[in-house]
């Protein structure tokens, strides 16, 4: 016992709850996948119902074995790498838009070379601004009113990034601009600044919508959700499997509405979730976020430097409003949007950008833990938060 004790305190550092929720979530992604993916198998693989679930299973080790190793990062490295992948992004957010694979009308996704698998470059344009918006914030600190220097340079990132993200992922580009204001809010930004972002980020979606690929999807979607004229084929049968899993569900594998509900594995798999596991499961899995949110929230408070806070706070809100969003379009909260619920539907490159960016929150609980005796006020023998006014 004590050996197995002494293997986790010396592996796994940083916040011991999130690590927990994390591995939780995991094998909770795992078992509903099989579930959700059976009719995927039957109709492509033979009825080889192993096929998808061995695959899902090695993404979700390699996102905990990504997550593993990010973490033992120190995090102010993060600051550099993410200004060199927000230029990186810009080039491939485009390239992806003239030239990357088309699914569903929309052209999201390239093709790695040699090892034939595809990514978002969106996951890699969204880390990468949280970060450098996070560095820039926390390094402007002192400065944080001066319009020229600290608000212009924020105001080019975000709605260079959530346009171009836009014109062909109107979800994720809205989800990263609300996901930037709240960071904007706790790292200071006067309200009036934070107003004009709001301004040039809605100009930068609005051009989107009109010249992007799936503009046209985004808006009737949002007439759709705001009139309740017709229910969507997909939210109707999202609807039934819920309706139907009642307290405890219908238990392990029992789904029905796996096998006419679109993508019960990735965008829907809150609904089979519920179906399965009942009002119990959903209401567990919705706490498991709320106490990932919480303690991202935790480190802000306690965090020591302004980057560190920063930083975990922007991709906790990234991780937690995206899975907020799927779980209210499972139940008719909201319109569909597309969005995978992290950690837990099928996927490929985004589990392991999951798995960077909750790498990433651990490695600030760590460094800041670490750091925690070492006085950054002159004259002073504590740390002193970072957010603390003078």
């Amino acid at each position: 016992m004590n050996k197995a004790k002494e293997f986790i305190d010396r592996n796994l550092k940083g916040d011991p709850i999130i690590w927990a929720i994390v591995i939780l979530l995991s094998i909770i992604s795992i078992l509903v996948v099989y579930s959700a993916t059976g009719t995927l198998a039957y109709k492509y693989k033979g009825g080889n119902t192993e096929t998808y679930i061995v695959k899902h299973a090695f993404l979700v080790f390699l996102s905990l074995g990504v997550m593993w190793a990010v973490h033992k990062i120190p995090y102010k490295t993060f600051g550099i790498i993410g200004k060199l992948l927000l230029f990186i992004s810009v080039p491939l957010l485009l390239f992806t838009y003239f030239f990357g694979s088309n699914i569903n009308d929309a052209n999201r996704w390239l093709t790695i070379p040699v090892i034939d698998q595809a990514f978002q470059p969106s996951d890699l344009a969204k880390l990468a601004l949280i970060a450098t918006l996070a560095s820039f914030l926390a390094g402007k600190q002192r400065n944080i009113r001066d319009f020229k220097n600290t608000f212009i340079p924020v105001m080019i990132a975000v709605g260079v990034i959530c346009g171009l993200i836009g014109i062909a992922n109107m979800s994720t580009a809205v989800l990263l601009l609300v996901t930037c204001l709240l960071l904007m809010f706790i790292g200071r930004v006067p309200m009036r600044y934070t107003f004009l972002i709001v301004m040039v980020g809605m100009l930068a979606l609005t051009a989107a919508v009109f010249f992007g690929q799936r503009g046209g999807t985004f808006v009737s979607r949002i007439e759709n959700f705001i009139s309740g004229d017709e229910i969507p084929y997909q939210a109707e049968q999202s609807y039934i499997a819920i309706s139907t899993g009642g307290i405890t569900g219908k238990g392990p594998g029992n789904s029905e509405q796996r096998n006419s509900l679109p993508h019960p594995y990735s965008d829907f798999i809150y609904a089979i979730i519920i179906e399965e596991y009942g009002l119990v499961g959903g209401g567990g899995v919705l706490l498991l976020y709320l106490a990932l949110l919480y303690r991202g929230m935790r480190i802000v408070a306690s965090s020591t430097k302004p980057f560190g806070g920063l930083l975990s706070a922007g991709l906790s809100f990234a991780l937690v409003l995206q899975a907020m969003v799927n779980m209210a379009v499972a139940v008719g909260l909201g319109p569909i949007t597309g969005l995978p619920l992290p950690l837990l539907s099928m996927g490929g490159t985004s589990l392991i950008f999951t798995g960077f960016s909750l790498g990433i929150i651990l490695s600030v609980s760590r460094g800041d833990h670490e750091d925690a005796e070492d006085p950054i006020v002159e004259g002073s023998n504590k740390p002193r938060r970072a957010f603390q006014t003078a």
